[in-house]
């Protein structure tokens, strides 16, 4: 087990049941502490959803676990024209954390030498989630827009039962 998988394991191990009084569309994640310690989170939420949620330069972002099967618990945050992005440790896509985001290097004019390239994007290819946080504790709201996204492939119980299991798991380097 990595590191990062101890971590993420302790600290879902750790948080605490969510108040009460928190409101049903909120799922609690966990104590914010313990995910700014950890830097990122991964749950299955309402038994159907697997998230992650990140903590970067004082931001919590939410988003599903993995982009085009890659497990984005893993990828490093990079910024991109501006745009902070995770990248999939497996594709090398990038994602920006705000919108969901597949960002590529385009090249604007082929025969221009030298090249001139720009980063454009492929539209919205992974689902964000609205992260807040109530008095320390981090909840997330499901984004139940009913538009289908890349991502939702990855969210199947089909997908978690049989071609997950079946996949590698990456190397870390």
């Amino acid at each position: 087990m990595s590191s990062e998988e101890e971590i993420s394991q302790k600290s879902s191990a750790s948080l605490s049941p969510p108040s009460s009084s928190s409101p049903p569309s909120l799922h609690f994640i966990g104590k914010k502490e313990d995910i700014v310690k950890a830097g990122r989170v991964t749950k299955l939420v309402n038994g159907c959803r697997d998230v992650l949620v990140l903590y970067h330069q004082g931001q919590l972002y939410g988003m599903d676990m993995r982009c085009y099967r890659g497990a984005l618990q893993y990828g490093d945050i990079e910024e991109f024209n501006g745009r902070l992005c995770i990248v999939c440790p497996w594709h090398k896509y990038k994602i920006t954390l705000a919108e969901g985001e597949g960002l590529y290097q385009a090249v604007d004019d082929p025969t221009a030498k030298p090249l001139r390239t720009t980063w454009r994007s492929k539209g919205v290819k992974q689902r964000i989630h609205k992260v807040t946080e109530v008095n320390g504790d981090v909840y997330i709201t499901l984004n139940d827009s009913s538009e289908a996204i890349n991502s939702d492939v990855y969210q199947t119980e089909k997908y978690r039962t049989v071609l997950l299991k079946a996949q590698p798991k990456p190397k870390l380097k």
